[in-house]
């Protein structure tokens, strides 16, 4: 699946039009403001939500896209609930990330409450290593990314680093106002669920507060790599000569 857009430094994936957000959308404004593309691609609609219809989620998602900066946004369209059950799946998304030729791949963590959240770090990982594999079947030519990372969602673990996004945590605030039809719905059916209390917003923040507060710095967002991070020597980046 070529998404028809440019290439992108940053390209993240999430499995709902709103976890994107959650997870990083602070350092995804971070990059945007300093100038590298970033491509967001969400796996479904979110259709089996209990608030908003699919047309709806779609505007908010694009609405969010704009206040992060991002250069694109793209929806996958696989079936809320139904991530990775059919074979199919690897090769769209191994086509996207073919398509998109990041530098840096951005899936979320993969232990989560919801099903889906896991359920999709499985196929993505899986996609993310198939497009490099040059006989893999799937459209575009072979693309390996330098380095996949993974951001949390609802649950976390000790991160093998921080982003400190304290400079950009309000525009992350504004992105997830856009989703008014999962944290603020106004229906006359809208449903009280998770993500309307005002607790999630406080788990989201106490989070990235707490990493933000372990690094010594306001806010900041987590994520945990599955390879070596290599550094030049002991020092500090801003203390060397």
């Amino acid at each position: 699946m070529n998404p028809g857009k440019d290439a992108v430094d940053i390209l993240a994936f999430g499995p709902h039009p709103d976890d994107i957000e959650i997870g990083i959308g602070a350092t995804l404004a971070k990059h945007a403001a300093r100038g590298h593309r970033v491509g967001l691609c969400d796996v479904t609609a979110g259709e089996m939500g209990s608030n908003g219809t699919v047309e709806e989620r779609l505007a908010e998602a694009e609405a969010a896209t704009t206040v992060l900066g991002a250069s694109w946004r793209v929806n996958l369209r696989l079936p809320d609930r139904g991530i990775g059950h059919d074979p199919s799946h690897v090769r769209v998304a191994a086509e996207m990330v073919r398509g998109a030729r990041p530098r840096v791949v951005a899936l979320p963590y993969w232990s989560d409450r919801h099903p889906d959240h896991a359920a999709a770090s499985q196929l993505l990982t899986e996609a993310v290593f198939s497009a490099g594999l040059r006989r893999f079947p799937a459209a575009g030519e072979a693309w390996k990314a330098e380095s996949v990372c993974y951001y949390f969602i609802n649950d976390s673990a000790p991160p093998s680093f921080v982003v400190d996004v304290s400079e950009h945590y309000e525009t992350k605030r504004r992105a997830l106002a856009c989703h008014k039809t999962q944290f603020a719905p106004s229906a006359r059916d809208a449903v009280a669920t998770r993500l309307t209390s005002s607790r999630f917003a406080q788990l989201i923040e106490s989070r990235d507060a707490q990493f933000g507060a372990q690094a010594g710095v306001e806010f900041a967002e987590g994520f945990i790599v599955r390879h070596l991070l290599l550094r030049d020597d002991l020092l500090p980046p801003g203390a060397r000569a």
